[in-house]
């Protein structure tokens, strides 16, 4: 599995969350073949180059993109919300730097400064709900709830904690929370992918349904912006409230009507 051939010259950016927008396991199949078509034909008529941007680590991106039968690569992927990876001519994926390496070290010293905030996090969490905490290799603060309900006070306390630090920030997905800095989201990854290939926010198009996709459904990185219709509440008003569209259609047939909405459909 390969990119598509490069074109001539790179003329717009397009960013797929991928859990519950590009992919969903229980359609049949997972992405439909007409986002495969309508991706082709933005190549060939605006040099579009695509990418996923999720929460997933690049082995998972990998996973997924082999169990949803894509034909083709994406030209690049963010992965865990902050790592940019591009693929190679011998199908493996190098990260993109210095930029990888910065957000490493950053993250590395950004973590001890606010550990005792997150201490304070995870005690209350831990005394007063179900939820697991997580650390781990490149993710050292991160909790999953046992429901949206759980989070949804969880979310009061991490905010209520996180006011100790400007900086703190984190990357929800329904009942899974990640914590790092505000600075490194799928926003600013965003704007770092289209500055890689020499573009920059007004040729940028991003989709996505949930909390996580917040910093890159906004002007600041993506003049065209849009959710699915399966998307949660808060990311549609969201997405309403800037001035980008609102899919009728769910899943990977929201994220073909967004790119007919902003490029025009096939001739």
């Amino acid at each position: 599995m390969q990119p598509l051939d490069p074109p001539a010259k790179p003329g717009a950016i397009l960013s797929f969350d991928f859990d519950g927008t590009l992919h969903h396991p229980a359609d049949e199949p997972p992405v439909s073949p007409r986002l495969f078509r309508t991706l082709e034909r933005l190549r060939r008529d605006e040099g579009a180059l695509w990418g996923i941007n999720t929460g997933r680590s690049i082995a998972h991106v990998i996973e997924g993109l082999v169990e949803s039968g894509f034909p083709f690569t994406p030209d690049w992927v963010v992965a865990r919300e902050r790592e940019i990876w591009l693929p190679q001519p011998n199908g493996r994926w190098s990260p993109l730097q210095p930029w990888n390496q910065s957000c490493e070290d950053e993250l590395k010293s950004f973590f001890i400064e606010v550990r005792s905030i997150l201490d304070l996090i995870r005690r209350d969490v831990e005394e007063h709900t179900g939820a697991t905490w997580i650390e781990q290799p490149g993710d050292p603060a991160g909790l999953v709830a046992r429901t949206e309900e759980e989070m949804a006070w969880i979310m009061q306390r991490v905010e209520s904690h996180a006011n100790g630090n400007p900086f703190l920030g984190w990357q929800r997905n329904s009942i899974w929370l990640r914590f790092g800095h505000k600075k490194y989201q799928k926003g600013s990854s965003l704007a770092e992918v289209a500055r890689h290939f020499g573009l920059d926010a007004s040729s940028t198009f991003a989709i996505g349904d949930s909390h996580n996709d917040f910093e890159m459904l906004s002007p600041g990185a993506a003049a065209m912006f849009a959710c699915p219709g399966n998307a949660v509440a808060d990311i549609r008003e969201h997405v309403l409230a800037g001035g980008g569209h609102a899919c009728t259609a769910t899943h990977s047939l929201g994220c073909v009507e967004a790119l007919e909405k902003f490029f025009g459909g096939p001739v």
